[in-house]
């Protein structure tokens, strides 16, 4: 099989992912940089084993939008407003463009992601904070 025709989600990822501009590990540095936000979306168990970006918001996945949405009354402290730069990151950049369009849907129009995640901000030599071990 030739593999011409992607699969259901391939199709949806490509979608999202056409709605964002996505960024590298050093843009998403400058976003942070300039007061953006990094939230990583990576779960507990994820960040424990590998590690975090210093400066990142840890919002796991299943609660990002009632946490980034301005208008919720669960959301973080961090959430001022629709036009915050977000840069979602995950462990290696696929379920982060879902999150980002999500985000977009919410009116946070500037949000986007990481492209390769964690996993290429560390090998970019990017700061990461190592768990202890």
């Amino acid at each position: 099989m030739s593999g011409t025709t992607p699969s259901g989600v391939d199709a949806l990822l490509a979608a999202a992912r056409a709605e964002l501009v996505r960024l590298g590990p050093a843009e998403a540095a400058g976003v942070q940089a300039s007061g953006g936000l990094l939230v990583d979306i990576r779960t507990a168990a994820q960040r424990e084993r590998d590690g975090t970006i210093p400066g990142a918001l840890a919002v796991e996945r299943n609660v990002l939008e009632w946490r980034l949405d301005p208008t919720c009354p669960h959301r973080l402290p961090q959430a001022t407003g629709h036009d915050l730069p977000v840069v979602v990151v995950c462990d290696e950049g696929y379920a982060s463009s879902f999150a980002a369009v999500s985000l977009r849907r919410l009116g946070l129009w500037r949000a986007t992601d990481l492209v390769g995640g964690y996993q290429a901000w560390r090998a970019a030599g990017l700061p990461v904070l190592l768990p202890e071990g």
